[in-house]
């Protein structure tokens, strides 16, 4: 029986994990960080941020913009005055992205992005979206999400983002697979070399490129989630008839072949005809993957809840690399769309949802496991106290996905452990 056989036999009997639900406070980017990985994706897209100075220089921190740059996003400030009531906010909305758009005649979508402060002074951005794209139609189609951070995490801002997007997709009644979730240019070229390969077609991704080159969707449309955190945007793209196939996540030799063995299967394409195909670039992604082992073996791993991405990166680490799971935290934990990497979990791993960050980081001080992967804000206080850390936030700006990252994705790991090796006296 080849590989691939084996895990998708093994997928089928997922055990049944015990998780420890936390609730309390927590520690994590909010949604508009997002914005910092979509503006590059969709190219004639404009993301304007209704908030506050505050958002303005979390979004230019995050993105490292220099001053005489022009990004595809912004801040419309709301003032003291909005937040008093002395100025009609909506008036104020309409002028900015009236200037905007003078100024900017390449935009063809643009977001209005919900903050904390816009949802704190109720301003009710879809209706102010549904205004202006009327105002501005056909040049220019206008949309909401809310990026708050209130009762979020940083990568549900792309779920909000995606799922808006859904509603406007054109109608089909062919068949096709959709690949859903904002990938890196290269790792979505590779990903259409395999597909075609594999004799899937046609393929679409969302977000597409060009606002006017949006993905058809309809009942015959099947769609593999790219990124685990996009509940919203699969439970958008099952109303308007899509389906979705069940799969592990695209990282490392092994996920990666698992999720587009998925595909291919659902496609009806037998399994002889996908080892034909993946065995190079799997091959060459497990050499890639063996020069950082020695370091990464044996070695005992800790997630901090931050990006969702945590329970196919520790099945990763410990399926691959031969790490040791200590906690795997997770924001929110999607049962049904993890249930194929739940069911590679080593045995006995403690998977905990939500957060409590005080009791967490006495978990995690009294496991004192060799790295940590956590938020910019816990980084530094635990690199002080002697752990080695991994911002996750780093994840979600790095090419990762893929048989020819899966190397630079076990370096992400490895790095902070040499950096370690190399300071000790």
């Amino acid at each position: 029986m080849s590989d691939l056989a084996t895990l998708a036999a093994g997928c089928d009997a997922a055990p049944s994990v015990p998780i420890l639900r936390e609730r309390g406070q927590r520690s994590v980017f909010c949604g508009l960080t997002g914005i910092i990985w979509l503006h590059r994706k969709i190219e004639d897209a404009f993301f304007l941020v209704v908030g506050s100075r505050t958002c303005a220089h979390l979004l230019q921190s995050a993105a490292g913009v220099m001053i005489f740059a022009e990004p595809r996003f912004a801040t419309a400030i709301i003032e003291e005055r909005d937040l008093a009531g002395l100025a009609d906010a909506n008036d104020e909305l309409d002028a900015v992205v009236t200037r905007l758009l003078e100024r900017r005649p390449d935009i063809k979508l643009l977001f209005l992005v919900g903050s904390c402060p816009s949802e704190v002074i109720k301003l009710d951005l879809s209706r102010a979206a549904f205004r202006l794209s009327q105002r501005f139609a056909p040049t220019v189609r206008v949309l909401n999400y809310s990026g708050s951070g209130i009762e979020t995490t940083f990568t549900q801002g792309e779920d909000a983002c995606l799922a808006a997007l859904v509603p406007i997709l054109p109608a089909t009644t062919a068949r096709g697979l959709l690949i859903v979730g904002a990938l890196a240019d290269v790792v979505e070229a590779q990903f259409r070399r395999l597909l075609a390969a594999l004799g899937i077609g046609p393929v679409a991704f969302l977000p597409a490129g060009q606002a006017n080159a949006l993905p058809p969707v309809g009942a015959n449309t099947q769609f593999l989630l790219a990124q685990p955190f996009l509940a919203d945007t699969a439970r958008a793209l099952e109303a308007r008839g899509a389906r979705r196939i069940p799969a592990a996540f695209p990282l490392g030799a092994e996920g990666t072949a698992l999720w587009l063995a998925a595909a291919a299967r659902a496609f009806g394409i037998a399994a002889p005809a996908i080892e034909v195909v993946l065995a190079a670039p799997r091959a060459r992604a497990r050499a890639a993957l063996a020069c950082h082992a020695p370091l990464l073996a044996g070695k005992r791993i800790f997630f901090f809840p931050d990006s969702q991405l945590e329970v196919p990166l520790a099945r990763f680490l410990a399926r691959e690399m031969g790490m040791q799971p200590v906690e795997i935290g997770t924001p929110y934990l999607h049962r049904q769309h993890l249930a194929e990497e739940l069911a590679l979990l080593p045995e006995g791993v403690r998977l905990s949802e939500g957060q409590h960050v005080e009791r967490q980081l006495d978990r995690c001080r009294a496991a004192a496991p060799d790295l940590v992967v956590c938020g910019l804000g816990l980084a530094n206080p635990l690199e002080a106290e002697g752990l080695a850390t991994k911002w996750s936030i780093e994840l979600l700006f790095t090419p990762i996905q893929g048989f020819e990252q899966a190397g630079d994705l076990a370096g992400l790991f490895a790095r902070p452990l040499q950096r370690r090796a190399l300071l000790a006296v």
